[in-house]
């Protein structure tokens, strides 16, 4: 998958995964510093939405948005990662009032699995998975320029799919 910044191409770094795959496990601490666990949000679908750094403007946009659809989708569960520090992410979710649920993955362990690092920036490629009750990967969109913001009714779509089969 070819992404850029800026139109200067970035190369992705791990794993790339598709859809039918089974999602990487993951174990990731949100904003109350517990560790949470996929295998333990499989209980319902789950949508990960995933930013380079809560402090940018597309990130907030995308991640707003997607707060926004958390709280009318209650069939699923929504949540953001990103590089940032607990610290960052508190911060920001408490002057927006975010309240969806927030992981912090400044070692970038979910990129190097998910296959979305940037390395050479040591952010993550804006990116959206949907992974299934079975731990199954439904639905990737990884943006192609990360100045973007995704595809939004497309991805929220593919959820309510799931949802419904």
């Amino acid at each position: 998958m070819k992404v850029t910044l800026g139109g200067e191409a970035v190369t992705l770094v791990g794993n790339d995964l598709k859809v039918g795959d089974k999602a990487p496990d993951f174990s990731l601490n949100n904003l109350n510093n517990e560790p949470v666990q996929l295998a333990n949000l499989l209980t319902q679908p789950v949508l990960l939405n995933v930013v380079p750094d809560i402090e940018t403007g597309v990130c907030q946009l995308q991640t707003k948005r997607f707060n926004q659809e958390a709280n009318k989708i209650t069939e699923a569960k929504l949540v953001t990662i990103s590089k940032n520090s607990r610290e960052e992410q508190q911060n920001w979710c408490a002057g927006e009032g975010i309240d969806m649920e927030m992981l912090h993955d400044p070692e970038l362990f979910f990129g190097r699995e998910y296959g979305i690092l940037i390395e050479e920036l040591g952010i993550f490629a804006r990116s959206i998975f949907i992974i299934d009750t079975d731990g199954k990967i439904a639905y990737v969109q990884i943006v192609p320029e990360i100045k973007q913001e995704p595809d939004y009714d497309e991805a929220l779509t593919a959820l309510k799919e799931l949802i419904n089969s």
